[in-house]
C-alpha cells in the first residue's frame, strides 16, 4: 500500500477474495495517523470487535482519501468503526470523484452513534454503483458535539459489486 500523510510524505500491505486490493490499486492519502494505528490496519482485513483500527493522531476532522492508479468500478464500500471509550457520534461523508480529484461527489452521510459499553461497533455496508472513479474520499466528524475526539476507521473495503 502506498501512503501519504497530507502535508507531508509516502509509505505499505492486504485484502479479501471479491474485495479489491486497496494496497496495489491506490494511494491512500490521510490528515494524520497515530503511530500505533496506522491507517494501514483499516485495510489488513482484520473486522470485529478489537480488530486493529486507524486512529487519527489529532483531534478534530480528518479525511482519508483512495487515489486509483486508474479508475475503478466500485458497486459496494463497506465500512466499520469500533469506540470503546467514549460516548459519541461520529459522522462519515462518502464521496468520490471522477475527474482526477479535482471535484467530488457526494453519495453518503451518516452517524454512527457509540455509547460504551453497550453499543461500540457500527457496521454498514453501502451500494453506490460508480463506474470511473478515479478518487474515493471519507471524511470524518469524530464528535457532532465539538468534544475534541479522535477520529478512528476499523475497516474500508471496496468490491466491485
Amino acid at each position: 500500500m502506498r501512503k501519504q500523510i497530507l502535508g507531508s510524505d509516502p509509505a505499505a500491505p492486504v485484502s479479501s477474495h471479491d474485495e479489491l486490493d486497496v494496497a496495489s490499486l491506490a494511494t491512500v492519502m490521510i490528515t494524520s495517523e497515530s503511530p500505533e494505528h496506522p491507517v494501514e490496519n483499516t485495510f489488513d482485513g482484520h473486522r470485529g470487535s478489537g480488530a486493529s483500527r486507524w486512529i487519527a493522531a489529532t483531534p478534530g476532522e480528518q479525511t482519508l482519501i483512495l487515489a486509483f492508479d486508474v479508475p475503478q468500478r466500485i458497486g459496494r464500500v463497506l465500512v466499520e468503526v469500533e469506540e470503546t471509550q467514549d460516548s459519541r457520534t461520529q459522522e462519515l461523508q462518502l464521496a468520490v470523484s471522477r475527474d482526477g480529484g479535482r471535484g467530488y461527489q457526494e453519495l453518503v452521510r451518516q452517524e454512527f452513534n457509540f455509547s460504551p459499553p453497550n453499543t461500540t461497533l457500527e457496521r454498514e455496508d453501502w451500494a453506490i454503483a460508480g463506474e470511473a472513479i478515479t478518487h474515493l474520499r471519507l471524511w470524518i466528524k469524530p464528535d457532532k458535539g465539538g468534544r475534541p475526539c479522535r477520529a478512528t476507521l476499523t475497516s474500508l473495503a471496496l468490491k466491485p459489486e
